[in-house]
């Protein structure tokens, strides 16, 4: 699914103006990416993701977990309820948007195609870039991540409670596997479908190495490219974004529910 990060990302970065480079569809880009760049720019900037994905996941589901423990304790409920399911899901997005950023940032420089002849992999990227702006600038974009994770997050879970408690009760294991995975996918689509404008600003944000930037806090970002692109322009790279994350919400979902019993059964 990783080339179709780095198309969402060609995407959220393209102007107005890019004339005959500008990509006009998922296929038109892969085509011009592997013809003009070759096959392996689909799948550079891979390292960071993989380096950062199992302690992600873990954050989000175990942080979900605790902060729903926390909020039903605060307003003394004994059963989770969509209110809480998407506060939790919304601070578990802001503690897993933290960890994420420098691998985040490093990332989307490296699938910038403007970048091509910058940086000469993962670790050429992060010393350049502690180099040339400063250690911090690896955290560039964490305001903006923190509204991606957290809007994602609260949809994504706030979804998982309302579908999971409107389908029929699993009566064996694939029926759960199967009810997880539909919640998961339908989750992973509403949280796409309301943090995409974020997701485009923090690209751009995290892209951008200039000492006088354009985007810097998020809101403003949004109005900006609302007022010179057009509203539509903050749904830019929706198309492969919401292929990968809607199922991949679903798969997600499952593999968490089988590890966890896997976890209480064999470990715990």
């Amino acid at each position: 699914m990783y080339p179709l990060d780095v198309v969402k990302t060609r995407f959220q970065l393209q102007v107005s103006g890019a004339g005959g480079e500008a990509y006009t569809s998922i296929m038109d880009c892969f085509k011009k990416i592997i013809k003009n760049e070759g096959f392996s720019r689909l799948y550079r900037g891979i390292l960071p993701p993989i380096l950062v994905e199992a302690p992600k996941r873990a954050i989000k589901f175990s942080a979900n977990e605790q902060y729903s423990t926390l909020f039903k304790k605060i307003y003394g409920k004994d059963k989770m309820n969509q209110s809480l399911s998407i506060q939790a899901g919304i601070s578990a997005g802001c503690t897993e948007a933290v960890v994420i950023v420098p691998f985040e940032l490093v990332k989307i420089r490296l699938q910038d195609k403007g970048n091509a002849g910058k940086y000469n992999g993962t670790f050429d990227a992060i010393t350049k870039i502690i180099k040339h702006e400063g250690p911090l600038a690896l955290y560039n974009g964490l305001e903006a991540t923190v509204w991606r994770h957290a809007t994602w997050n609260g949809g994504y879970f706030g979804v998982i409670f309302s579908i999971r408690r409107s389908l029929p009760k699993a009566e064996n294991k694939q029926q759960q596997l199967r009810n997880n995975f539909i919640a998961g996918a339908i989750g992973g689509t509403v949280g796409t479908i309301l943090n995409t404008p974020f997701d485009v600003v923090k690209t751009r944000i995290q892209n951008d190495s200039g000492t006088v930037k354009k985007y810097n806090w998020t809101l403003p970002a949004v109005k900006i490219v609302a007022q010179e692109e057009g509203f539509g322009a903050l749904y830019k790279g929706f198309v492969p974004k919401v292929l990968r994350l809607g199922p991949g919400g679903g798969i997600l979902l499952v593999v968490f529910d089988q590890v966890t019993t896997w976890m209480k059964k064999y470990l715990l």
